[in-house]
């Protein structure tokens, strides 16, 4: 009996470990997340305040379609 007590224990014990790793993982992924989204804001503002320069491209800076 107490060897299944003991066993179960630490099955307990690894599953609370696992727990906590997962835990980890997901609030590291969503730092990653809310990162890449508050970059992709900036970017999207920068297009939104600048579309005039995104249309205005001389055709002496574009590579030539053989190249």
């Amino acid at each position: 009996m107490e060897h299944r007590l003991g066993e179960l224990e630490a099955r307990v014990n690894l599953a609370e470990d696992l727990l906590e790793a997962l835990n980890m993982t997901v609030y590291r992924q969503q730092q990653q997340i809310d990162l890449l989204q508050q970059q992709l804001r900036h970017v999207y503002q920068q297009l939104q305040e600048t579309p005039a320069a995104a249309e205005k491209r001389d055709a002496g800076d574009e590579i030539p379609p053989h190249y």
